[in-house]
């Protein structure tokens, strides 16, 4: 009888003890990621070929206490290692864990390599070799605060590699976990059995090894306890022989229904390889579906539905995913009234788009990711089938969005609009603004008050992806996500991703690039369209100046309204390029436009041209490191007023914006720069954005002779 420790994932020891038990081994213990247990020879032999959930196991030669590299190689040195496997056989060290003195686990590892080649040449026998890629034994050592363990894996490579899986789908379940799922789930390996993502098949392949009591490692070729001292071929032969057997002979008697979906053609063959490598290609069968429009055929009996669907590791990067659980949740509801479900997710969030309650729930690791397994009871519903596909989330959100919708929309299709907001924090809630671009929808989240839980505002956020996909219609690969928060200097245009999915959007006529994934602003202020508007209806003959210009979206619409020239100025040569862009779709690429990169403020002191209708929407405030003064819009407006009105001819127009909230035009001031201002602000918001009245300020400020203006 030896000592054992049986490696497992982080949740998974007392079921891994349980399987023990029925592999006739007597009182194994838990403990963390793993199972303490004695066994002999056959025993051992048995474990390694059967067990489903254990990723390892490892014969303890030493425990002891461990608070230096010195006691780490001398409790190494103290095992008599030729006693265990002969010096023409290659080893390697796996060490797990540190502590204050040993801080590096490939330190550690080296010491105890070197305390077993020195246990070898002390006794007069040849340095055994280090081999890194196919050593014939794995030395396992898990060092824990001032406490070790040392000993001989008994496996090689991990248990989870069962040989039957080549290649697999996106992100696959390591096959100790998938059958540990599929223990969990509650199937009776009676019933039918669907999987309907089962992306490279693993859950059902693992599901129907089990079920037809095929040992998880009958298709391993290469085994570590092969190359101990002890090992007895015999016995071994007639363990591996007696699991052929009875292998077999599940396989002919299986006749349950096994079912996998996945819409990944090419997931499918692999799957169906997987399968016919493990030897059960006929007892699984996989198809090309959608797991939102499957169902369950008169024919089948009742039965057990097991997945793990797609989850990401960051909710919200995909809003898609909320839709997808929440379409799978409705379906299953739908179609598959009196079958129990378990889903394995590392979201709690889009489990909770299920909207089904669950009878248990296990907690696991799944690598780094803290995972749970919810098995749900699906009720049959004999009055409505499709009660599930009805059911409105988050109701009173719900009702707003499609009451917004409805007005505005209509609004937006009078007057030419592709892109506009249908809902801005109107309820306090729902602390999002929603923005319809084409067949687009942009949610741009904002921060939560520190008094709201933050799972709170997830299942919240989770609620309004949701509704919103239900109301518009629109898609759920079509939503993009982005939280917003108070930004400084020109943080509004931080870049966020690399998609470059570019679209046109008409406004009034004329056509404007935006790009809804790669910035935090779109390249379009929306509430802006009325000024642009205006602009246009302004321009025409007329030399316009565009300051802070970003991307010249005011600078198409004058050119379209007929400008005698334009010139666009702004600090960034991105968006420069973007306001030319803009330009050339809609046909403007003479040299009556002009456009400059300079820091605005500078540019302003220097320029000695004239203009007939200048715009200028200044940051609220910059610090910019690439501006050598820093700017605040209500301390230098009549500074930079001065400035505007030496570049502005006479009769000439200045319309000036900002989103300052309880910014105060210094009128006086204005009077002796001999300026007249108008404040158009409610005149320039448009019906989109009616319930945020603060959300920026216009004037129109005129010098000598008044300027026109058609409002």
């Amino acid at each position: 009888m030896h000592q054992y420790l049986a490696v497992t994932a982080n949740g998974l020891e007392n079921l891994l003890v349980d399987e023990l038990k029925e592999l006739g081994i007597s009182d194994p213990k838990p403990v963390q990621a793993g199972v303490r247990f004695k066994a002999d020879l056959e025993q051992i032999y048995r474990a390694c070929l059967w067990s489903r959930t254990a990723s390892r196991f490892v014969r303890v030669l030493a425990e002891f206490q461990c608070q230096d590299d010195m006691d780490l190689y001398l409790a190494a040195t103290a095992v008599r290692w030729s006693s265990h496997f002969a010096q023409t056989k290659s080893f390697i060290v796996d060490f797990n864990g540190t502590n204050q003195e040993i801080r590096n686990s490939q330190y550690g590892a080296m010491k105890v390599k070197d305390a077993i080649v020195d246990s070898f040449t002390k006794q007069n026998l040849e340095r055994p070799t280090i081999n890194k890629d196919q050593p014939d034994l794995r030395v396992h050592v898990r060092l824990h605060r001032d406490k070790a363990i040392l000993g001989i894996d008994m496996v090689g490579q991990g248990l989870n590699q069962r040989g039957y899986r080549s290649e697999a789908g996106r992100a696959p379940l390591r096959e100790t976990l998938a059958a540990a799922i599929v223990m969990r789930s509650g199937w009776d390996k009676q019933s039918p059995l669907v999987d309907p993502m089962c992306g490279s098949g693993t859950l059902l392949i693992e599901a129907v090894m089990w079920a037809a009591n095929v040992a998880p490692g009958h298709a391993r070729n290469n085994w570590s306890l092969e190359n101990l001292c002890d090992f007895d071929y015999e016995l071994w032969a007639e363990v591996k022989s007696e699991a052929k057997v009875q292998g077999r002979r599940g396989i002919t008697k299986f006749s349950q229904p096994i079912v996998g979906y996945d819409l990944d053609k090419r997931v499918i063959e692999t799957a169906k390889n997987n399968a016919r490598r493990a030897g059960i290609a006929d007892l699984i069968d996989f198809q090309v579906s959608d797991a939102t429009k499957i169902v369950a055929t008169s024919s089948d009996k009742t039965g057990t539905l097991v997945s793990n669907p797609p989850y990401g590791e960051r909710l919200g990067t995909e809003p898609g995913l909320i839709a997808l659980y929440s379409e799978f949740g409705a379906q299953l509801k739908a179609q598959f009234g009196g079958w129990n479900a378990s889903i394995f997710s590392s979201s709690d969030e889009l489990l909770s788009c299920l909207r089904m309650r669950a009878d248990k729930q296990y907690k696991v690791n799944n690598g780094a990711l803290n995972c749970l397994q919810k098995n749900y009871s699906i009720s049959l519903n004999k009055t409505n089938p499709n009660d599930g596909e009805q059911q409105v989330v988050a109701p009173d959100f719900a009702n707003r969005l499609k009451k917004n919708l409805g007005k505005i929309g209509k609004w937006a299709k009078r007057e030419q609009l592709d892109c506009y907001r249908i809902y801005d924090a109107d309820l306090p809630d729902y602390n999002v603004a929603i923005d319809i671009y084409n067949d687009h929808l942009v949610i741009q989240e904002y921060a939560a008050p520190k008094t709201i839980e933050p799972h709170v505002a997830k299942r919240r956020l989770t609620d309004v992806i949701r509704a919103a996909v239900q109301v518009t219609g629109v898609e759920a690969n079509n939503v993009v996500l982005k939280v917003r928060q108070k930004q400084k200097g020109t943080n509004q245009y931080q870049k966020l991703a690399q998609k470059q999915q570019e679209m046109h959007v008409n406004e009034y006529g004329v056509k404007l690039k935006v790009n809804l994934f790669d910035y935090l602003d779109t390249g379009l202020f929306l509430d802006h369209k009325l000024t642009r508007r205006m602009l246009g209806q302004m321009a025409q003959g007329k030399d316009f100046l565009n300051l802070f210009a970003y991307t010249g979206s005011a600078t198409v619409h004058a050119a379209a309204g007929g400008a005698k020239s334009t010139t666009t100025v702004d600090m960034s040569k991105t968006y420069l390029d973007w306001a030319q862009q803009n330009l050339a779709i809609n046909g403007f690429k003479n040299k009556a436009h002009t456009f400059v990169q300079a820091d605005c403020l500078q540019w302003l002191e220097k320029s000695q041209s004239n203009y007939d209708l200048i715009f200028i929407d200044p940051p609220t405030f910059s610090n910019s490191k690439r501006m050598q003064q820093t700017f605040d819009v209500q301390r230098d407006h009549i500074e930079l007023m001065t400035n505007l009105k030496r570049l502005l001819k006479p009769g000439g127009t200045i319309v000036f914006s900002n989103n300052k909230r309880h910014f105060k035009m210094d009128v006086d001031a204005l009077e002796q720069l001999q300026l007249q201002a108008e404040n158009i602000s409610d005149k320039m918001l448009p019906l989109d954005f009616t319930r945020n009245k603060h959300i920026h300020n216009c004037w129109l400020i005129t010098h000598g002779e008044q300027g026109d203006s058609t409002l």
